[in-house]
């Protein structure tokens, strides 16, 4: 007889072991020495210590703790193979994992989050029998590597712990108890038709934003039925899916403004910071401080949503940059400023052929400031009715500054831009109130913007200088949205893939214009030329109606 033993604890236990017949007895259990995995329902003898351990690692509250502290087994990279010892923040860690249903960590780089999710997973598919747990990295190389230490773990494990297998590869495991752990890359089909009790994410920010939005929205109804969801990761971009979710957990107010324990979309956020691991502190943050930089300091350990991407806004200006709620609207046009009388303002349209595929865009910028006053964005409307548009926006504003002569439009003239001279041709150049700007060095007269790849970077290098220079003041979320997403491309700039930049294009053309201006209204001097450079554009252009 077994000695010391609740039976109410032994009947608990195996409740979440049923798979396995026990044979209760104070003999040491058999040997398997060389056998990695252990056989599926094979039958055992156990000892008494044997079976204490098991209900303990079995119980649906503390389980967790139990198992991951005594038979969890990870891999140094210094000391080799060893216990899994938590610190206080992994502890609470995994505290969270356990406890709520749905959880999201903001965790700085090397600090054991994706180890003690391994451990916390393989807990659970051995533990809560008949589970689906997926694992989805943003690379195929982070999804083995979860994997790899899942499997580490458990060939480490003690018989008397461990579930049986029924598969065993690399990609998945499959217990004798039903549960199963299968790893995947990210994508936008990544988990669809499948019944998930549980959802690791792992590194999510770094998931491509386009696929994170699908896998996200394609992943949700299947977590409605019950499932629950671990997202951990280093930020990245504040505008991915990673800090949509974030920032919704963290909004811990109900509507009567009393505090709440999980965020408005119902995750518990978890948060952990550099200076909570023992074997860091001032010094080592000077030191890596040194070999990061500052800007990839912040991001990968002080947590801040600073972009890894190679922008054309520094990353620690766009964290800075906030939008406003537009003031008001004209149809589809948003105005975040009233026009002024006295004030000069530039229209500027990149235009789309209005079929669904990229919006065009319009943007309207008050020139003795820099400071955006309206936009306008769509991708099915007809070239014909975006000059449309664009002519509604010059006479709202000459209707109150009553100063044709303060108003300039112009369109992107090289491609689709064609179309726009010939839609604004047969509307009727005279019907439109203010000044067609051209390119000075247009050659042949032709009229509006040439964008090509020289004026482009020289714009693109302009706009950089403004905004990060305060000189430029934007109020548009969707402008900042795109800024974040405007790359390196090549010895160019533009949007990430999948994302679109026709705001960012639009205000390119704006500060053209605006240079153009500066040998037109010597006023402008101040807010457009660089201390650095006192060069004056050529006089413009102006076709006058």
């Amino acid at each position: 007889m077994v000695k010391n033993l609740q039976v109410g604890n032994l009947v608990q236990g195996l409740k979440y072991y049923s798979y396995t017949v026990f044979t209760i007895s104070k003999c040491m259990s058999k040997s398997l020495e060389g056998v990695l995995v252990k056989k599926a329902y094979s039958r055992e003898s156990y000892t008494e210590q044997q079976v204490e351990d098991f209900v303990k690692c079995a119980n649906p509250e503390t389980g967790p703790a139990y198992f991951m502290s005594h038979f969890f087994y990870i891999q140094h990279p210094v000391q080799g193979k060893m216990l899994y010892q938590p610190y206080d923040f992994q502890t609470r860690l995994i505290s969270t994992y356990h406890n709520y249903r749905y959880s999201i960590s903001m965790m700085p780089r090397q600090t054991g989050k994706s180890t003690s999710a391994a451990g916390y997973l393989l807990w659970f598919g051995m533990f809560k029998p008949d589970s689906t747990i997926l694992v989805a990295a943003h690379k195929y190389a982070g999804a083995q590597e979860i994997m790899q230490r899942v499997r580490y773990a458990y060939e480490a494990c003690p018989d008397h712990i461990r579930a049986g297998v029924v598969s065993y590869n690399k990609g998945s495991i499959e217990f004798d108890n039903g549960s199963r752990i299968v790893a995947q890359t990210t994508t936008e089909n990544t988990g669809r038709g499948m019944s998930i009790t549980l959802l690791y994410c792992d590194e999510f920010a770094f998931v491509r934003p386009t696929i994170a939005r699908e896998f996200w929205t394609s992943i949700s109804p299947t977590l409605s039925t019950g499932g629950g969801a671990i997202i951990t990761s280093t930020p990245n971009s504040d505008e991915d899916q990673f800090a949509f979710i974030w920032k919704g957990a963290n909004k811990t107010e109900d509507q009567y403004g009393n505090e709440t324990e999980l965020g408005v979309n119902g995750f518990k956020a978890f948060r952990a910071y550099w200076e909570e691991h023992p074997d860091r502190d001032e010094q080592w943050a000077e030191e890596q401080r040194n070999i990061l930089g500052i800007d990839r300091f912040r991001r990968e350990m002080n947590c801040e949503f600073i972009i890894n991407d190679e922008t054309l806004i520094a990353p620690a200006k766009l964290i800075e940059l906030e939008g406003i709620e537009p003031s008001y609207k004209t149809g589809q046009v948003r105005w975040y400023k009233t026009p002024q009388a006295g004030k000069i303002y530039v229209v500027a349209l990149d235009p789309s052929l209005g079929t669904g595929g990229d919006p065009s865009a319009i943007q309207v910028w008050e020139a003795n400031t820099n400071e955006q006053v309206a936009e306008w964005r769509h991708n099915k409307t007809t070239i014909p009715e975006q000059i449309r548009i664009l002519a509604d926006i010059c006479k709202h504003i000459n209707d109150i500054v009553q100063n044709t002569q303060s108003v300039y439009y112009t369109v992107e003239n090289n491609t689709i831009g064609e179309a726009s001279l010939l839609s604004i041709r047969d509307y009727g150049e005279e019907n439109i109130q203010g000044y067609f700007l051209t390119d000075p060095k247009s050659g042949r007269g032709r009229k509006g913007f040439n964008t090509t790849h020289k004026p482009k970077l020289a714009a693109c290098a302009k706009l950089k200088n403004l905004i990060e220079t305060n000189r430029m003041t934007i109020f548009s979320r969707p402008l900042i949205s795109e800024l974040k997403n405007f790359v390196a491309h090549g010895t160019s700039y533009a949007a990430k893939p999948g994302e679109t930049d026709d705001l960012v294009m639009a205000t390119v053309l704006a500060v053209r214009m605006m240079q153009v201006l500066q040998s037109y209204h010597q006023e402008l001097d101040g807010q457009m030329t660089d201390h650095e450079d006192n060069s004056l554009e050529p006089m413009p252009f102006v076709a006058m109606f």
